[in-house]
């Protein structure tokens, strides 16, 4: 990072810097094309500038930007309205980040038991590899020691089990136990999918002991996975959901999405936000949903997933010492690395498409929902000129 700056130096960040964007492609100030296949972490689903976001933000913009929560605000009222429509809650509670969204979930499962009058119960089951935010509760939730460091002590409250085991997470349930959180792909953790199966037999699990289902869906949220969301999949409705990410397109807003049992002890004073849903938020938030609702948008979502994953395999097939394998559901895809992941993703740079890594030495491509057969091509293509510059260097 510039040692001038006078930014706090939290993120390892890479010497490039992007003055505008169209579609799935971001500029920087030399005027240099990057195809963005990382979409600020699978966060501008809809690429950048699009028409229709761009129209519904300027209009709110000229109007009103915030008032805080003391009042109503009717757009939030119709964002609620159409999450619900569209999922398994009743109702939504806007924050700003993922993390936000997060930490809601486990209030309200605590909240949920301390008005069935068993605050005791308030532990919260996740997965091993989970990455459900930075703050201190939701590092906590995560566990994992590399983000915990330096952080202590850390919040109580939180037992972790492997992925794939249901002996392992029944015989961590207990009296104290409130929730079981988890993402139906862990993202950050390395794109690791979770079996329907395993799912299924969690939800099983909560409704034979009492506890609610959370799950995070911040990345795979909104489309990522070719459904609105991923849980639709599975074949399993949670209790309570969390989504931020892809849901303003990259304006900041998280949300709690509950059915009406488990949200039974939100009631006023419990939880708020100053920022939460404000005007230009949920303008930008509801104009996505214009779009992802439209007929036919998650069926071409689908369409060039397949695409994308046959052209996919013939790269990986010529390149087995770059590449192990493949990973993933929808339009989040892990490329499972022999080379060091960070290395692949300075590669693909060099070409001019954005990546980004993860964890178990993983590269994700993260590309808009709105790509075409066309930009597939041309990911493709660089990622064959990457691997072949890896294994020339070798």
């Amino acid at each position: 990072m510039n040692s001038t700056s006078k930014v706090m130096p939290t993120y390892g960040r890479v010497e490039i810097s992007f003055e505008k964007g169209e579609g799935p492609y971001l500029f920087d100030g030399e005027d240099n094309r990057y195809l963005d296949f990382c979409t600020g972490i699978a966060t501008a689903s809809l690429g950048h500038a699009h028409p229709h976001l761009v129209q519904a933000l300027t209009e709110q913009a000229g109007k009103v930007w915030h008032t805080s929560n003391l009042y109503r605000i009717p757009g939030q009222e119709k964002l609620a309205e159409r999450l619900v429509e569209n999922s398994f809650a009743d109702l939504v509670f806007f924050c700003n980040s993922g993390a936000e969204a997060s930490e809601s979930c486990i209030k309200v499962a605590r909240k949920y038991h301390s008005a069935n009058g068993h605050p005791e119960r308030y532990r919260i089951i996740t997965i091993n590899g989970a990455f459900h935010g930075r703050t201190l509760g939701t590092l906590a939730a995560g566990g994992k020691p590399e983000h915990l460091d330096g952080f202590g002590p850390v919040v109580e409250g939180f037992d972790h089990v492997p992925a794939g085991n249901i002996d392992a997470m029944k015989a961590a349930v207990g009296p104290e136990t409130a929730a079981i959180f988890v993402e139906a792909v862990q993202g950050e953790g390395g794109v690791n999918v979770m079996d329907p199966n395993y799912l299924k037999s969690i939800r099983k699990l909560c409704d034979d002991e009492g506890i609610l289902l959370l799950m995070d869906e911040v990345q795979t949220g909104m489309g990522r996975t070719g459904t609105l969301f991923a849980y639709e999949w599975e074949g399993v409705s949670p209790d309570v959901m969390g989504l931020a990410k892809a849901l303003g397109n990259g304006m900041p807003i998280g949300a709690c999405l509950a059915t009406r049992e488990a949200a039974k002890g939100m009631t006023p004073g419990t939880h708020g936000s100053t920022y939460g849903g404000n005007p230009l938020a949920v303008a930008a938030a509801n104009a996505v949903l214009d779009v992802m609702l439209e007929d036919g948008f998650f069926d071409r979502v689908k369409q060039i997933t397949g695409y994308l994953n046959q052209k996919l395999s013939g790269v990986i097939d010529a390149h087995p010492d770059v590449i192990e394998s493949v990973r993933g559901h929808g339009l989040l895809i892990g490329l499972k690395c022999k080379v060091a992941n960070l290395e692949l993703v300075d590669a693909l740079r060099a070409e001019g498409v954005l990546t980004v890594g993860a964890a178990d030495n993983i590269v994700r491509l993260i590309p808009p929902l709105i790509i075409t057969e066309a930009h597939v091509d041309e990911a493709m293509a660089a990622l064959e000129r990457a691997c072949q510059a890896l294994e020339s260097a070798s």
